[in-house]
């Protein structure tokens, strides 16, 4: 979950790292059929190409590889304790049906009662069982009681005493309480602060198939080694994450394939497939990106309606780049039939939220008072979905 996860910001060390450049060819952008309603086209100049960023442009929906705009909202997330790793929530909302669950393989190990009673919400049975095992150095059973204590289930919410019984997990090699008691580590706040011991902790973890593990070891890895070499450093490590679905690591994946021209050629092929399984995990900026990638063509054929597609699942979650993107699919009628109003409404969310681009400014002042009026009534309108 991503509450568990480093701050949401450490990914983009690796996008730092990457670079980006793929356009569409400015031919693509004029295929306006004679009968389609009549559009204030942008000069032929600024119709280059889309590319990912939040800076100012000087052409068509280019779109570099700059910060993104609703980290803010993240640590908002964060904070209030929504999990939107998986995206179960968000990928219903798009209406896509989700995926049938895996087959339940037969369980066929010893049955823990700490944790069964734990998973049916008897957590003051949990606690009885869990605390006798935990005084007597059983470190699942440690974990256990560290969980319940830190959320107050069953027990008097203690962080402190939480930290105590993960920091004793941990030396007992236990996997879980590793990669936890690693972050209080990096915290400070419960413990001291150790960066070597939470290193230590966060590798093991990681090497003992910690899925979140294995994604902020990777994470440190890339902050640790600057350029190609922590990537290549980390690569193995989001790829273990990225198959236990992580969508953080997935879209880190896609990222380093496309990037490392040394990767074998099998690897870099399947850059969009890492892609497109963070996208459908409900991580924006990979909606974001798998809409540009699909409009530009990059890791696979060009493909301007799913582009457009992905683009609108991400402007409608409030992804201001993608807000200010599908503004230019619609003034080009790329993915989309041309729509002025539609194409203004959301340049104006985008300009809203800081983001300029005087291309989409000299097409919105081209349109009538009344155009410009229906644009500004429905970004009013706009709730994020």
């Amino acid at each position: 979950m991503r509450s568990s996860l480093l701050h949401p910001s450490v990914l983009f060390a690796v996008v730092i790292c990457l670079a980006a450049g793929a356009v569409l060819p400015q031919a693509l952008f004029a295929q306006q059929a004679v009968e389609r309603p009549k559009m204030r086209p942008l000069a032929p100049a600024d119709a280059t190409g889309l590319e990912r960023g939040g800076s100012p442009v000087t052409d068509a929906g280019t779109l570099d590889r700059g910060a993104r705009p609703e980290a803010k909202d993240d640590e908002k997330r964060q904070a209030a304790g929504v999990e939107d790793q998986q995206g179960v929530n968000i990928y219903y909302r798009m209406g896509v049906p989700l995926p049938d669950l895996p087959p339940e393989p037969e369980y066929k190990g010893p049955i823990d009662e700490a944790y069964g009673a734990f998973q049916r919400g008897f957590f003051l049975t949990a606690v009885d069982k869990a605390l006798p095992r935990a005084q007597l150095g059983d470190p699942a059973a440690q974990t256990l009681l560290a969980e319940l204590m830190n959320r107050g289930l069953g027990i008097k919410t203690d962080p402190k005493g939480a930290a105590f019984w993960y920091g004793q997990a941990a030396a007992g090699g236990y996997a879980p309480a590793m990669f936890k008691y690693a972050l209080l580590l990096m915290e400070g706040k419960l413990v001291p602060r150790d960066k070597a011991k939470a290193d230590e902790y966060m590798h093991k973890a990681a090497d003992a198939g910690n899925a979140s593990a294995q994604f902020n070891w990777a994470q440190t890895l890339v902050s640790d080694n600057p350029g190609t070499k922590g990537l290549s450093m980390a690569l193995p490590y989001y790829e273990k994450a990225a198959e236990q679905g992580i969508a953080d690591a997935q879209y880190a994946v896609a990222q380093i394939y496309q990037a490392l021209t040394e990767l074998p050629e099998d690897k870099r092929k399947r850059a969009r497939y890492w892609l497109d399984r963070a996208a459908r995990a409900g991580f924006d900026t990979a909606q974001l990106d798998i809409g540009i990638w699909l409009v530009n063509g990059v890791g696979g054929d060009r493909n301007y309606e799913q582009g457009f597609r992905w683009l609108k699942i991400a402007a409608n979650r409030g992804n201001v780049i993608a807000q200010n993107r599908i503004a230019h699919l619609y003034v080009n009628a790329l993915g989309t039939p041309p729509d002025p109003v539609e194409a203004a409404k959301w340049y104006v969310l985008s300009r809203r939220a800081g983001l300029k681009d005087p291309g989409l400014e000299d097409f919105y002042l081209g349109l009538t008072e009344e155009e410009q009026k229906k644009a500004i009534d429905a970004a009013n309108k706009f709730r994020r979905i």
